[in-house]
């Protein structure tokens, strides 16, 4: 018998199978790509994440973990798809809507229904009514709640287990059922709320944190007009002890910060003036970081009367991850390439091996055959680089 089903393995919902395998349940990983379907029942991975492939490979050789495209029938259903957008940053639930529609049918008397994707306030309750005008008999009889993750891309497989999580179900006793489910791996504290303050609990997290990088990005802007080292002046103003200036970057990615703001807005948009501004500062930066690397090729050509050859270094959307998702850093890249010569260009990325669009060259290649050097990403091997006499563009203090 199967004690979990898991609807989507990726960056959240693999670890999350792993980690339930862990403690002994028996996890059905359940995802549309036949191909992480095979890697995974090979004890293999398809993302990078640290510590996930050691524990991936003891959960199937266990038995505990099983990948499939298919549902089959459990005691507990974690959805955790992706919530992409449509038209003008509107959010779309079609895939969590698809993936509920999958396990209608299996549900039964009993059994705890949890959405992990980032949704809009209110889909978990558009689910339940989705659920029972399709099977009526289960109202009342069915446990449902929102159990949003809070975790950092290359530390997932800690945070899971440590980080504190909010629980809100559609119902007290749906809270109770998912707060007993949670205990049986997660050591942080569980607080409990209902569905809809859950739901916004996640956006409002993320929307915080992309109002805090739009004032250091914002920062950044206003010292190099100045001609002041931002970097400097945000050591020095966060020695001040009630200041915590972040780091500022060529923009804000991933799957979370650069994109839950939109979800408050695209429901709330007049009262959501600071929200939507800081999204604006944030998607302009890149656009200013192209900029700024134009300008550096016409002044070299200027110059030395030829084109340079340039590195773009990073394409991740943080340090030390594979993830591209929402990465300004890739925007950047194509863009500029899209608008110049490629063959004048070095792409350099460490953490992948290949990319659709671009070819890959290794670091320490981009360092001897280039003249400028632009850090998008402040990976660990770009901090440890010594640049020599290039001309370098740091605009993620690497």
């Amino acid at each position: 018998m199967i004690d979990v089903v898991t609807i989507g393995l990726g960056y959240i919902g693999l670890p999350t199978s792993v980690l339930m395998a862990s403690k002994g349940k028996k996890v059905l990983g359940v995802d549309i790509d036949q191909d992480v379907v095979n890697t995974i029942n090979k004890g293999n991975i398809h993302i990078v994440e640290p510590e996930l492939d050691v524990a991936v490979k003891k959960a199937v050789d266990q038995g505990n973990l099983i990948a499939s495209s298919k549902a089959e029938e459990a005691q507990a259903y974690l959805v955790v798809v992706p919530t992409p957008f449509k038209g003008d940053h509107e959010p779309d639930i079609s895939y969590v809507e698809m993936a509920t529609q999958g396990i209608i049918p299996l549900l039964k008397e009993g059994d705890l229904y949890i959405l992990e994707s980032t949704s809009p306030v209110g889909t978990t309750e558009k689910m339940q009514e989705m659920i029972f005008a399709q099977r009526p008999e289960l109202k009342n009889k069915i446990f449902m709640a929102y159990c949003p993750e809070r975790v950092l891309p290359g530390n997932v497989m800690h945070e899971l287990v440590h980080n504190d999580r909010v629980i809100g179900g559609v119902d007290e006793k749906s809270t109770r059922k998912a707060i007993s489910f949670y205990s049986s791996f997660v050591n942080g504290a569980l607080h409990a709320t209902n569905a809809k303050t859950a739901e916004m609990c996640k956006l409002v997290e993320n929307a915080s944190r992309d109002v805090q990088i739009a004032f250091a990005n914002e920062l950044s802007l206003i010292c190099d007009k100045a001609g002041i080292d931002v970097w400097e002046l945000i050591k020095l103003a966060n020695k001040h002890p009630r200041v915590n200036i972040l780091q500022p970057g060529c923009g804000v990615g991933g799957h979370c910060i650069a994109v839950d703001p939109y979800f408050i807005k695209a429901h709330f948009p007049l009262e959501s003036k600071l929200i939507g501004t800081a999204r604006e500062i944030n998607n302009y930066k890149a656009f200013w970081c192209i900029e700024k690397i134009q300008n550096e090729i016409l002044k070299f050509e200027l110059q030395h009367k030829r084109k340079p050859v340039v590195a773009l270094c990073g394409l991740a959307f943080k340090p030390n991850i594979d993830d591209l998702r929402e990465s300004p850093a890739s925007f950047i890249v194509e863009k500029i390439i899209n608008s110049n010569d490629p063959s004048y260009f070095n792409i350099v990325e460490p953490n992948i091996s290949f990319h659709n669009k671009f070819e890959i060259v290794k670091l320490e290649h981009a360092v001897s055959n280039s003249d400028i050097i632009a850090l998008l990403v402040r990976h660990d091997e770009f901090v440890k680089q010594d640049y020599k006499d290039l001309i370098v563009l740091n605009f993620c203090n690497a």
